[in-house]
């Protein structure tokens, strides 16, 4: 009955208002929608500490799925690694013990030799990607817990007037007594497995496998704590005895380049898919929709205007958690401004790749799901979509730049289309290859003595929101790197990736923001870009840290957010810097101009 008065009511039209006059606007709700809630801000890392945001996922998490996830990257292969000398003994034994008749053995031994030859390139990665897993899993976070831990201590017990040279020291001795630390604890646990170790058997122990178990799991404790201990202490040493990161020395006056380019640097955008939507990171401490994005770009066409860039540099998390809709409006505010899509390179962040839902960061994938490399393929077919006709993949059996990224992507169109209609995983296997041989895109040079771009990937492998913002940069794509760089031996060069390659030196940042965020093989991707330091510069974002630095002669441009502002900040900017090359062919910055978006 009361639903009929009300139609009835509504169909008299006695509250409508007068034919020609304009209806009253809507009041203000008591609590407006469109400015967000408490629940806006559930998800927003800024706002609780890492102890916190740990004990949330905990609670939060899919138990059986957690513990199935766990069984296939870590018990599984413990169980291997820790079953393979008793294996191997018992091979040895049969060969030793039949002579010739232990041809059958030898026979397994070369049919895995072989599989290992012809696996070539997909087995090296696989491997290298398991390699660099157990770094992620144990040594990496182990010894960056231990060294943040003791450089948050030394930042709280150091002045804010320390000098730079007092900073970089505690450092040092940081990185020093971490390694000796983590040394210490992965010796005892050694120690403490040791006793339930086995580390030999005979044919009679594979009729009941299940007593090897424990022994086997013993073993890959112990090795990988034997590992630990040693990977420890190298980690530390090459961390403290490589040039130390430092600010900017200072930028380069105009006249002393002979050659200049004007390279604008925006990062970590986060395109929300919602008109009224709030970024995951910030809540309601951040923007709302993407207003701020469409500023940016108009700035940057006026600047564009008014002194036309020669490039234009997007150093990841183009979204903010990779879903479609938030690439379609990536998209559509990029279609407004054709000559500046010309002028991008952008490389994918962990925002475009790792984050596994927004809504829940306990959320895990499973590594067999999918689902992963759906985002991975939305990530791929957006660059392919901004910079496809303009920048190139590696020939990797070449070993130089090869054709464009629109034309190696071209024979995986229909297998890239099925996949993004069906979802399954045997139609992911198929786009594999599409995604690898993606990276590093190449922009080249105009010229011998011109400036190339190097775009890397450098979003670690993770199934779990909580270490979603891992950084690794796999061999293959150093590869390419070096190729396109002994390809044009006289040009410049931005290397341009998500992730920071150091630790920038500012002691006062909490630890929640320092733990897990740096790349997973920084030291060594550092030390190897410091031979090309003279020619290059490394472009990153990730951490939303307006910093200029440099490691020895290699310079580090670190960017804060281009939509969002720094915490406790309400500005929002971004950098046009002009690099250049002096009369010896040496790399040099003249000082940037900056950009006010908001």
């Amino acid at each position: 009955m009361a639903r009929r008065r009300a139609v009835a009511l509504h169909t008299t039209g006695e509250h409508d208002a007068p034919l020609g006059e304009t209806p009253a606007p809507l009041r203000t709700p008591l609590t407006d929608p469109r400015d967000g809630d408490v629940e806006t801000d559930a998800s927003s890392t800024e706002s609780r500490s890492l102890l916190a945001i740990a004990g949330n996922l905990l609670a939060e998490v899919s138990l059986p799925k957690f513990g199935l996830a766990f069984c296939l990257l870590v018990v599984v292969p413990a169980l291997v690694l820790g079953a393979t000398p008793v294996l191997a003994s018992v091979w040895w034994s049969k060969v030793s013990a039949n002579g010739v008749r232990g041809f059958g053995a030898i026979l397994v031994l070369l049919f895995l030799l072989a599989v290992g030859w012809f696996g070539g390139r997909k087995l090296f990665r696989l491997i290298e990607s398991s390699f660099w897993s157990l770094n992620a899993m144990a040594i990496q976070p182990a010894y960056v817990a231990f060294r943040e831990g003791l450089l948050h201590l030394g930042g709280r017990l150091t002045s804010e007037a320390a000098t730079e040279a007092k900073e970089m020291r505690i450092r040092v001795v940081a990185k020093l007594l971490a390694a000796l630390l983590l040394c210490a604890v992965s010796v005892l646990v050694v120690w403490l497995v040791w006793p339930h170790t086995r580390w030999s058997g005979v044919l009679g122990d594979l009729r009941a496998p299940y007593r090897l178990v424990l022994p086997a799991l013993a073993n890959a404790t112990a090795v990988a704590a034997a590992y630990l201990a040693i990977a420890a202490v190298a980690w530390g040493i090459t961390d403290a005895t490589m040039p130390q990161p430092r600010l900017l020395s200072g930028f380069r006056a105009r006249e002393e380049l002979v050659r200049t380019w004007r390279v604008a640097h925006l990062s970590d955008i986060h395109v929300v898919g919602e008109r009224f939507g709030f970024r995951l990171g910030s809540g309601r401490a951040g923007p709302r929709g993407n207003e701020a994005f469409q500023m940016a770009l108009q700035r940057l066409d006026e600047v564009h205007r008014r002194e036309p860039l020669d490039a234009i540099v997007v150093t990841g998390d183009l979204t903010d958690a990779g879903t479609s809709a938030e690439f379609g409006e990536l998209l559509a505010a990029l279609d407004a401004y054709p000559r500046l899509a010309e002028l991008m390179v952008a490389v994918p962040g962990n925002h475009d790749v790792n984050v596994v839902d927004r809504a829940n960061p306990a959320r895990l994938n499973l590594p067999t799901s999918p689902k992963k490399r759906l985002r991975q393929i939305r990530t791929l077919s957006t660059l392919a979509s901004m910079q496809g006709a303009h920048t190139n993949v590696v020939d990797s059996d070449a070993k130089r730049v090869g054709g464009t990224l629109d034309g190696a992507l071209a024979p995986y169109a229909d297998a890239v289309r099925e996949f993004a209609d069906d979802g399954t995983r045997r139609l992911a296997k198929r786009t594999d290859d599409a995604w690898n041989l993606s990276f590093p895109m190449i922009r080249p040079p105009t010229r011998e003595d011109g400036l190339g771009i190097i775009a890397l990937n450098s979003n670690a492998e993770t199934h779990f929101s909580f270490t979603n913002a891992l950084g690794l940069i796999p061999l293959y794509e150093v590869q390419g790197l070096d190729a396109a760089m002994a390809q044009y031996p006289r040009a410049v060069w931005i290397i341009a990736l998500h992730h920071h390659i150091v630790e920038h030196p500012k002691l006062g940042h909490a630890l929640a923001e320092r733990i897990g965020t740096t790349l997973i093989n920084g030291n060594w991707f550092t030390r190897h870009l410091l031979g090309v330091g003279q020619r290059a510069v490394v472009m990153h974002g990730h951490r939303h840290i307006d910093w200029m630095g440099q490691c020895g002669d290699l310079v580090i441009l670190s960017a804060s957010s281009s939509t969002m502002p720094a915490k406790g900040r309400d500005d929002v900017y971004f950098y046009v810097h002009t690099i250049g090359v002096d009369a010896s062919g040496h790399i040099g910055l003249a000082e940037p101009q900056r950009i006010d978006v908001v």
